[in-house]
């Protein structure tokens, strides 16, 4: 027999929450498809699942280094297992990453290099993350069946043409702080200063 879970989180806006906020079975955060989001709409618990999982990793490469793994193999299993690992969903949560949570991710990376567990050229956080955001801002755009695709804005006609643009949608307004962590809003506004 199944049962059907349900959770409820209750999201405050900026600041504290009420002073007797109801904690029965609340745990303040949710896991969605492997994403942790918690009640103030930040990346702080995802993150540090992601450390304590990619340590977990990085002592298992330890003991495969110890056994006489090639250098090279540790690469792939390092590509395989934490990049892709950090890399996953990264759209849907990086807008919520603060300076600190992109700091402690490439601490991470920075010991692996040192470590030897990954190659030299493995990109910072802030390079991945913007890699995954234009591969799939460019799926979406190009692909008018995409799921996300009614999300964006209608195109609008410029009669000038004074620089190469990234795209040719109509800008909304960003109102409120959570507008930088809307993967559509913080994309269109990317390359326009």
């Amino acid at each position: 027999m199944k049962f059907l879970s349900l959770f409820i989180i209750i999201i405050y806006p900026k600041g504290s929450p009420p002073e007797k906020a109801e904690e029965s079975n609340s745990r303040g955060c949710l896991r969605i498809l492997g994403v942790i989001v918690n009640d103030k709409l930040t990346a702080a618990d995802h993150v540090t699942m992601l450390l304590s999982s990619c340590s977990r990793m990085l002592y298992a490469m330890h003991v495969l280094r110890t056994r006489g793994t090639p250098t090279t193999s540790l690469h792939d299993i390092f590509h395989a297992t934490v990049a892709l690992r950090i890399e996953y969903a990264a759209p849907a949560w990086s807008g919520m990453c603060s300076a600190a949570d992109r700091a402690r991710l490439d601490s991470m990376l920075r010991r692996s290099k040192r470590l030897g567990y990954c190659s030299d050229d493995q990109p910072a956080v802030a390079d991945l993350f913007s890699t995954a955001d234009n591969e799939l801002f460019h799926r979406v755009k190009s692909n008018s069946n995409h799921v996300l695709h009614p999300y964006l804005p209608g195109n609008t006609d410029i009669p000038y043409q004074l620089r190469t643009r990234s795209h040719r949608m109509t800008l909304s307004n960003k109102t409120k702080h959570l507008n930088d962590a809307d993967f559509i809003i913080r994309l269109l506004y990317k390359h326009f200063y």
